[in-house]
């Protein structure tokens, strides 16, 4: 017997329906949480969160083991140091005295002491910033392209390609005007030098035949 391409269907739409539901359910570690910047401080031998441009203030509790207490205790030394934090969490109701909840934080991009973070600027056209010392050097990359900033040399502007990497890192390339350009990132804990401000991502930018270290973060206008 030959089957019309409407019954073929029909005989199949059994099939498709097993495997829908026998298929493993979508693994998505950042369904249901928010990322969020704002400032950390401690009271009453609790670690506080408040979001920028808000009053209210949340007990910080650290679901997902980031490190993001003992961060916080690294980077203040004094209890009036005002420190950010840039993370992703869940909000929950309240369950602590003088606050106005819980925030249980499952993923840390930064942490770093800082008074001015919470109203810079350029912060959510970034897709990615990297930093490194000795030499300086600090790559911004966005939609519009990247700028590399040197000591003692002008800004580069360029654009780039975006290539996602085995193991969740990615790759930063450019070519223009005949130079060959990387920069590498990789999910890793990364405490820049001097300041030991912590960052989610390590980074190595290739440039010139050299190879320069740093660390690096997401910028707001990459949302994972």
């Amino acid at each position: 017997m030959r089957l019309t391409p409407s019954l073929l269907l029909a005989t199949l739409l059994p099939v498709f329906a097993g495997c829908q539901m026998f298929a493993d359910p979508p693994n998505d570690p950042n369904l249901g949480s928010t990322r969020m910047q704002g400032e950390l401080s401690a009271a009453g031998g609790q670690l506080l969160f408040k979001p920028c441009s808000e009053a209210r203030r949340f007990v910080v509790n650290d679901a997902a083991g980031t490190g993001i207490l003992q961060e916080a205790a690294n980077l203040a030394a004094g209890p009036k140091d005002t420190l950010f934090a840039d993370l992703r969490g869940r909000l929950a109701g309240s369950r602590a005295a003088n606050s106005d909840g819980q925030l249980d934080v499952t993923r840390l991009y930064r942490v770093e002491a800082s008074a001015s973070a919470c109203t810079d600027p350029n912060f959510k056209q970034l897709t990615l910033r990297a930093a490194g010392h000795e030499p300086d050097w600090d790559v911004k990359a966005s939609g519009k392209g990247m700028v590399i900033n040197r000591a003692g040399k002008d800004p580069l502007p360029l654009p780039y390609l975006e290539e996602q990497m085995p193991g969740g890192g990615l790759s930063l390339s450019s070519e223009a005007n005949g130079q060959r350009v990387e920069l590498w990132v990789a999910p890793q804990r990364c405490s820049e030098r001097g300041s030991g401000a912590m960052r989610h991502l390590r980074a190595e930018l290739r440039i010139d035949g050299q190879t320069l270290h740093g660390c690096a973060y997401y910028g707001g206008a990459r949302d994972n």
